[in-house]
């Protein structure tokens, strides 16, 4: 029944109940402003219906409303609503005819104070800390020397060049596998678990580097990713979270084994120097001679202290069996630590030969060389065009030279 109908009733005519509900829904359904407006106030008696929708009254000091807010609308909210919460909602108003009271129905909802990606980070940031996915104990370590890393995040940006560059810069044999990712937007999330499942399966990586550059927390939120953080806790292999700037902090840095503040940070981490390395067996070598050293000393002293005893002055005849017993004793002690100096002295030698290999001025005196243009190593074809003045690096300077043609060779899909 519409509300013309019911005012050209006679007056003294009576209404039934449901025809009274009705009249009254029309007349709220025909209010302008009731069909779209703002409302604030605290959430109170919140239920999450297994259907989806939410039910919950509004309130302030002096009054309280009913709404609703349908599965539709509610799965679009980033945050929980809770009991208690200050919130603005977009709503409609309108009667419930069964029942003759009127509510809210409810189309979105922020919270007050606080902007609603905060808070979903929030929320879910306790969430996970609460059920141990942060914990320290179950961090991995990362390994120290890496045969081959796994880099997860956009191939146009500028973090994939920085990792790269990094890690050839320090640790040139390592190799290295990109896993092309969305790392923003819809369908992120999704991608950057693809890219993990893939890693995990194939364990063609030692040590996992996954991130982006630096932006805003709406650039960030693909890395604040429930599902994602939980495929991060659940990896065999340890990840390193490379997400935006030092600054910066999202779910996946506190989930994964390490965090980074920044992409280039994170290849420092995964990779050592080489040149610290081979310092580093100088100093072990250094250290060993001066052991030896010590103790060969230490037991000549002691030996010529027992040597000198009264006792063995007084009747030379009494010990001489005992001195030839303990002569052949010193020869075979100084036999045995000479053998023992000698084998750890080469296989110091065979170290330090396997590291000085990996020096990049060794690679250059082996025949090989490095291509620059305009100071940036190229890695590949597409970096350089025809006609491209570049520069190649050997071992006793440089060669300027200029591209008259490019070939591309076939090469593993995933290795850089």
């Amino acid at each position: 029944m519409d509300i013309s109908s019911l005012r050209e009733r006679n007056t003294k005519e009576h209404f039934t109940v449901s025809e009274l509900n009705a009249y009254i829904k029309s007349v709220f359904d025909n209010d302008r402003t009731l069909l779209a407006l703002s409302v604030k106030g605290e959430i109170s008696n919140f239920t999450h219906h297994r259907s989806g929708h939410l039910y919950f009254s509004l309130k302030d000091n002096d009054g309280l409303v009913r709404a609703v807010m349908f599965r539709s609308s509610a799965e679009k909210l980033k945050f929980i609503p809770q009991n208690g919460m200050m919130v603005i909602v977009r709503c409609s108003v309108s009667v419930y005819s069964r029942d003759g009271s009127y509510q809210l129905y409810v189309n979105s909802m922020v919270p007050d104070g606080v902007g609603e990606l905060y808070l979903a980070y929030e929320q879910l940031k306790s969430k996970l800390s609460e059920e141990g996915l942060f914990s320290s104990e179950h961090k991995k370590t990362i390994p120290h020397f890496p045969n081959s890393v796994g880099v997860i995040t956009s191939p146009t940006g500028a973090a994939v060049r920085d990792i790269i560059n990094v890690i050839k810069r320090r640790f040139p044999r390592t190799k290295i596998y990109l896993y092309p990712s969305l790392v923003q937007g819809d369908g992120a999330p999704e991608n950057l678990i693809e890219a993990l499942d893939y890693f995990d399966k194939t364990n063609l990586a030692d040590v996992i580097i996954i991130g982006r550059g630096g932006g805003s927390i709406e650039d960030l939120w693909a890395f604040n990713s429930e599902p994602l953080a939980r495929r991060i806790y659940a990896m065999s292999i340890p990840v390193i979270s490379a997400v935006g700037h030092e600054t910066d902090f999202t779910i996946c840095d506190f989930v994964s084994d390490l965090r980074a503040p920044t992409p280039s940070a994170a290849a420092e981490l995964a990779v050592p120097d080489v040149r610290d390395v081979y310092m580093h067996v100088m100093n072990l070598e250094d250290r060993l001679r001066s052991a030896l050293s010590i103790f060969v000393k230490r037991k000549r002293e002691r030996l010529m202290a027992i040597a000198d005893r009264g006792i063995y002055q007084k009747d030379t005849r009494l010990f001489a069996g005992q001195r030839d017993i303990l002569q052949t004793h010193t020869q075979h002690l100084f036999s045995s630590m000479i053998r023992y100096y000698e084998s750890k002295k080469n296989a110091l030698m065979l170290l330090t030969e396997k590291t000085a290999a990996l020096s990049p001025l060794s690679t250059l005196l082996r025949g090989y060389s490095v291509t620059e243009k305009e100071g940036s190593t190229i890695t590949g074809i597409s970096a350089v065009e025809i006609g491209d003045e570049i520069s190649v690096r050997v071992s006793d300077g440089r060669i300027i030279a200029t591209v008259k043609n490019t070939e591309k060779s076939n090469e593993e899909k995933y290795k850089v």
